[in-house]
């Protein structure tokens, strides 16, 4: 798996709501198009929003960076942060699913 990884520090918590809001929903719009395989969002206290995505094929990274430009240059225009971002590669990822083995017969 390929990974891209933002890290936004916001002034504050109430700008970093109002930011992982905006992310979520254009972000959250794209999932098809460029072949997303997971996206996280989270926030921290202090005012942090980061954001993890995770795709299949490096192409499906590169697609992703070379066109998702105008979403992030958007972001810029509309809030003050501080930023760094990365590509990388999981090395290790585990995600527990909760599933259930009840039967219920009716």
């Amino acid at each position: 798996m390929y990974a891209k990884i933002y890290n936004y520090k916001f002034t504050g918590l109430s700008e970093a709501k109002v930011a992982a809001t905006f992310c979520s929903e254009a972000l959250g719009k794209k999932i098809i198009q460029y072949n997303i395989r997971s996206l996280n969002i989270s926030i921290g206290q202090c005012g942090s929003v980061a954001i993890h995505l995770k795709f299949e094929t490096s192409q499906d990274l590169k697609n992703f960076e070379d066109e998702a430009k105008g979403f992030f240059f958007d972001l810029k225009k509309t809030f003050v942060f501080k930023e760094n971002h990365f590509s990388g590669v999981f090395i290790y990822n585990y995600d527990s699913e909760l599933t259930s083995t009840d039967v219920s017969i009716n």
